[in-house]
Formats: structure tokens, C-alpha cells, sequence
């Protein structure tokens, strides 16, 4: 793979542990004679006023740069995964946290993993993103997610009521709390906790999981990625709420109509020869485990 000269830095700048290795890694940068840029965010921050680096300060930059090094939890990297929707740059997720799925790598392992990206030991992977374009009387609007969009009442103790059809034919009339639009990359996350399949990234789909739903025959759905999936809402006058990854939230009525598909933009991971995505199942998720074991 391409040898790397410039890197940018995303992170989760209320974590304490981000603050103690970025120095680090800048220092580590130095000796290797890479460029290492950071966010507008860090850089402002007072923690970050004394940093002497270059900056990062739109979208277009970060499409220079050779890769992205997110530091943060899963929620940080799909922060990410949205903004640079269209740029090619890969991004190495770093997890500061006790769960990350789609940062992979450990502190513990950070300046070892960044050595081999350094010689170029490192392989890319792209994922997925689904794209929702939501019709209000207003206008439209257009959200991108890495890991799902999810449709659920505003009101959390109120059912919804919601129909699908999958390329314009009718699949079902859910009654349930919710309504969870999944990519393979994000049917490890809510999808998952809700009853869903794990479905590997490779595999070029879709996957429809209702939350809690009131009937017993309501089971998790897997379709095409070139299916469109629209949702409507009859027959209710609730506020509806469209999340996409868990981070950004629009609110709709019973007017409005959700159409999603497979977005013409992918996110490009960078991954390793040694890692498994089996094994990850393993580590993080306790895949396969029984009780205590």
C-alpha cells in the first residue's frame, strides 16, 4: 500500500487519555518525518493551544491528507464517517474506551499499528454508508449513516405505527417501539441489541430489525443494498423521530415519507493482515461465550 507523509487527527476531546497521546503522537510523527494535522476542535481547545502542528480546517483539506487517525470510541469514528463522505482518505480508529467496534485498535497498540501504516503494512477496506432523503412539506432533506438510521416515536413510551415498502412493494405494517435501517458495519450495533442478524461487511445488504415489536411473526429483514426501502407513517399524529448513528436527529410527522438506499459514497477503513473480523466478534462481543466462561 501507498507509504504515508500526512496524517490528520480526530478525537474525542473530553477524554483525558486523548490529551496524553496526541503530544505523543506528534512526537512520534516528528521522528518518523510524517506531517501530522489536527482539527480546528483540538487546536482550540485549551488543552491544545500549544500544539505546533498544521491545521485542519474543512473537508477539502482532510482529502490532501494520506490517512485519518480517529481517537475516541466508535461514536467518535462515525462522527467522522459522515463528514468525509466523498473523500477517500482512510481512517484508523484508535478506541479510548471498553468497546470499540469500528476502532479497533488498543492504546496498548497504537505506535505499533502506526508503524506498520507507516511502511505501508496495512491493507483498505470500504464500507457501506446508507443515505435517508426525508420528504417534509418544508422540503427535503439528506442524511448520511455508516452504522443505521433509526425510526422511532418521539415520545420513547409511545408504540409506532409504520409502514414499509421495499422497491414499491408492500413488506409489512410494524407496530413496534422502532424501526432500525442497518448496514452490515451497523448490524453489530443497534440492530443487533434489538434482535437483528450479524452479517458480515463483505456481504452487500441491508437489514430491516424492528425494535420490540407487538407480534410474535415481526422478524428482522435482510435485502439487496441496491433495495430502496420508504416508510410512511398512517394513521398517527405522533411526533416521529429519524436518528442517524445514534448522533443526529431530525423530527418528522405523520406527512412525512423516509426514503433510504445505499449511498453512492463508501468509507474507506484501514485494516491489518493479522486482524479477523470473527476474532473481533470474539473479543469485543463475547461471540460464542456461554455464562462466565
Amino acid at each position: 500500500m501507498k507509504i504515508p507523509k500526512k496524517f490528520g487527527v480526530w478525537g474525542n476531546t473530553e477524554k483525558s487519555s486523548f490529551w496524553k497521546v496526541v503530544p505523543e503522537i506528534i512526537d512520534w510523527s516528528i521522528t518518523r518525518g510524517m506531517e501530522c494535522y489536527l482539527t480546528t476542535r483540538i487546536i482550540k481547545h485549551h488543552n491544545g493551544s500549544n500544539f505546533k502542528t498544521k491545521v485542519i480546517s474543512s473537508k477539502n483539506e482532510i482529502a490532501d491528507l494520506d490517512f485519518m487517525l480517529v481517537l475516541g470510541g466508535d461514536g467518535t469514528f462515525l462522527s467522522l464517517a459522515r463528514v468525509i463522505k466523498g473523500v477517500d482518505t482512510p481512517i484508523l480508529g484508535i478506541h479510548l474506551g471498553d468497546l470499540g467496534f469500528l476502532a479497533k485498535v488498543t492504546l496498548k497498540d497504537i505506535f505499533y499499528r502506526l508503524g506498520q501504516v507507516s511502511k505501508g503494512e496495512y491493507l483498505i477496506e470500504n464500507r457501506t454508508l446508507l443515505e435517508a432523503r426525508i420528504k417534509k412539506v418544508s422540503g427535503e432533506i439528506v442524511y448520511v449513516s455508516l452504522n443505521d438510521f433509526v425510526i422511532c416515536n418521539e415520545q420513547t413510551h409511545r408504540m409506532l405505527n409504520v409502514s414499509v415498502d421495499v422497491d414499491g412493494h408492500k413488506v409489512a405494517n410494524y407496530k413496534a417501539d422502532g424501526l432500525v435501517i442497518s448496514t452490515p458495519t451497523g448490524s453489530t450495533a443497534y440492530s443487533l441489541s434489538a434482535g437483528g442478524p450479524i452479517v458480515i461487511p463483505k456481504v452487500d445488504s441491508s437489514i430491516i430489525t424492528p425494535i420490540a415489536p407487538h407480534s410474535l411473526t415481526s422478524r428482522p429483514l435482510v435485502i439487496p443494498s441496491s433495495s430502496k426501502i420508504t416508510i410512511s407513517f398512517p394513521k398517527t399524529n405522533e411526533s416521529i423521530q429519524c436518528i442517524a448513528d445514534g448522533q443526529i436527529h431530525e423530527i418528522l410527522d405523520s406527512e412525512c415519507k423516509v426514503r433510504i438506499k445505499k449511498s453512492d459514497y463508501n468509507v474507506s477503513l484501514i485494516d491489518f493482515h493479522d486482524s479477523n473480523y470473527f476474532e473481533t466478534l470474539r473479543v469485543k462481543m463475547g461471540w460464542g461465550k456461554r455464562g462466565e466462561q
